[in-house]
């Protein structure tokens, strides 16, 4: 069969679509810099700058069975996560990553012509697990301080609304949602996907009324906080029935033997790892407060480990080249919602310092 043939055998749905904008590689930047892999500054993906407990290092040098397939009903992960979250295991199911939990969840629920009612600006992976579902997403657009409107979600629920998607905070603007908004969309009836990403550096969950509400489900993971990017661990908090459904419908083996072992040596490290998460939080503090002393920069307050700021002198497009230059990795979109904004991660406090100087210097070039 010729190229084209193959070509013409794609699914017409799919044959156009927009792929998500994943962050770029550290040699990526390097590159461009011309600085060594080591100088660079990666401020783009919301990743612990602090890497991961030492324990994860250690215990995976010592695991004699990376031949032997891992366990497919996940059930050392769902005891873990049922000790660190205090939700029965029958609640809990573990994927590689958020986004392949995103996945799993909008297969279960979402065909073609389906509805999800979607909340932008805000994390692009839903979008493109909704249109892989061949379902139709539904923007409903946030206010201008990013804040969820109950009332024009409500008005846009059809009888073709299969779910609703949250994320809370919200990334990329690190804006919470009120408990009161997230139960008056729990009244809807309607199934409500809650991305809690950022609880850690938050401190506020709706974990606890998945065993109150039938159509709650609430989704976390061990990238941000305890520094386990690259291991792609995510997890959901479901009721039972969802959770089996999920189960059975899932690739079996969607949790490494290397991720149990990461989250088994993360979770005997917790002190650690949440003394890490409250320096974040105290540089989060500082970033916000030099950011805001930048005249042409709008910063906006965050509960999660990032600041997301209107750039309102100049393009933001310039600012993220103008960085990339000097070896320093921050997130711009540049789609139409957020063509003016840029998103810069918490680093250690040496990063902010970096980060400021060179932002100062931009300054001065465009001055």
């Amino acid at each position: 069969m010729s190229k084209e043939g193959i070509v013409k055998l794609v699914r017409p749905d799919l044959v156009n679509i927009s792929g998500y904008a994943a962050s770029e590689s550290l040699e990526e930047v390097a590159a461009v810099a011309k600085l060594p892999v080591s100088k660079v500054i990666k401020l783009d993906a919301n990743e612990n700058p602090y890497g991961c407990s030492p324990k994860v290092l250690e215990a995976l040098g010592k695991y004699d069975y990376f031949n032997i397939y891992p366990d497919a009903g996940q059930r050392e992960m769902r005891k873990l996560l049922q000790g660190y979250i205090g939700v029965g295991s029958e609640h809990i199911v573990a994927a590689g990553g958020s986004d392949q939990m995103i996945g799993l969840i909008m297969q279960l629920f979402v065909g073609p012509g389906d509805e999800v009612i979607n909340l932008p600006p805000t994390f692009d992976i839903f979008r493109f697990a909704i249109v892989l579902c061949n379902g139709r997403v539904v923007n409903v657009p946030r206010d201008e301080n990013y804040n969820v409107d109950v009332a024009a979600i409500k008005k846009a629920i059809t009888k073709k609304t299969k779910l609703i998607v949250l994320v809370n905070p919200n990334n990329p603007t690190g804006t919470p949602t009120p408990q009161e908004d997230i139960l008056e969309l729990l009244d809807t009836g309607l199934p409500l996907l809650a991305d809690e990403a950022y609880v850690e550096f938050s401190g506020e969950t709706v974990t606890r009324l998945v065993k109150e509400y039938n159509n709650l489900m609430v989704l976390r993971t061990f990238s941000k906080w305890a520094g386990l990017a690259s291991f792609r661990i995510g997890y959901g908090i479901f009721p039972p029935e969802i959770a089996d459904y999920l189960m059975n419908t899932k690739m079996p083996y969607s949790v490494s033997a290397a991720s149990t072992i990461a989250v088994r040596e993360s979770l005997k490290d917790t002190d650690l790892l949440m003394e890490r998460v409250k320096k974040i939080i105290a540089e989060r503090a500082r970033l916000y407060e030099e950011l805001k002393k930048i005249e042409w920069l709008r910063p906006f307050p965050s509960k999660a480990n990032f600041i997301f700021c209107h750039v309102l002198n100049g393009t933001a497009r310039q600012i993220y080249k103008g960085l990339m230059d000097r070896g320093i990795l921050i997130r711009y979109a540049g789609n139409d919602l957020l063509k003016d904004a840029i998103r810069i991660g918490v680093g250690k406090p040496e990063h902010t310092d970096t980060l400021i100087k060179a932002i100062r210097e931009i300054e001065a070039e465009r001055a």
